[in-house]
């Protein structure tokens, strides 16, 4: 693999990087091929509980596709690798991934923010997508995922104008979970994704399966999702490990199973 995308493991933590910082970590084929093929195999690694995505640099998460690129031919490895751009838009990935977002997340940079399911933004970060300003629409998910994100109102503000807005307006509006200053980025969303991964992974999977699942269809249908979560969970090894850790007072020691 080349260095277009760095991985590092901390524990049960993996941690990416859009390395690309000459081009604002715009996704070319490269970039796409890459980060498919690794939320390929981390879905199916058992040591892997979070993941952590962010960008190379202080100045941009991700400026979105390479235009560059897809004029030169690089289309169909930008947009066609599994998970579609990015190798994350269009994925249905069962772990928790926290977008670091360490400066600005425009066009597709933002809707990879938007496939991510919890955001730490640096103080100066700014998210947006410009589409509209250039006779184009956003392709990759925000029209999608930006309506279930913020109130009806200010999707369409942001959609029809191309305006960005800044990492405050973001975190208030509840797309942000926590604003930063750009030097704690990594030691805050890292230890967000740890308090993540202290917890049993089945567990936190399925409640965000759950939770993604039953917003999108009506309650007596959530509820046959839940219970099904609920006889899968309750009745596995780690459902029976934490009671006992607790009274032993210990640290749990998670299987996954």
């Amino acid at each position: 693999m080349a260095d277009e995308v760095l991985r590092d493991r901390r524990g049960n933590v993996e941690i990416l990087t859009i390395n690309r910082p000459e081009a604002r970590n715009a996704i070319n084929g490269a970039v796409s091929t890459a980060m498919s093929g690794i939320m390929d195999e981390l879905a199916g690694d058992d040591d892997c509980w979070v993941v952590v995505i962010t960008g190379s640099g202080d100045k941009a998460f991700s400026a979105g596709m390479d235009l560059k690129a897809f004029s030169s031919g690089e289309g169909g490895s930008i947009i066609g690798a599994s998970g579609g751009f990015a190798g994350l838009t269009q994925r249905d990935f069962p772990k928790p991934i926290i977008a670091a977002v360490n400066g600005s997340a425009l066009a597709g940079g933002f809707e990879i923010m938007l496939s991510c399911d919890l955001v730490v933004a640096a103080d100066h970060a700014t998210f947006g997508i410009p589409e509209a300003k250039r006779g184009l629409i956003a392709g990759a998910g925000g029209l999608v995922r930006m309506p279930k994100r913020l109130p009806m109102a200010v999707a369409l503000e942001l959609a029809m104008t191309g305006d960005a807005i800044d990492a405050e307006r973001a975190h208030a509006l509840g797309l942000v979970n926590k604003v930063v200053p750009a030097a704690d980025l990594m030691v805050e969303a890292v230890g967000l994704a740890e308090r993540i991964a202290a917890n049993a992974p089945l567990a936190v999977r399925y409640s965000k399966s759950v939770m993604k699942r039953a917003a999108d269809v009506p309650e007596a249908e959530g509820w046959k999702i839940n219970a099904e979560a609920v006889g899968v969970v309750f009745s596995s090894a780690d459902a029976m490990e934490g009671p006992i850790a607790f009274a032993e007072k210990r640290a749990p020691r998670w299987q996954g199973k």
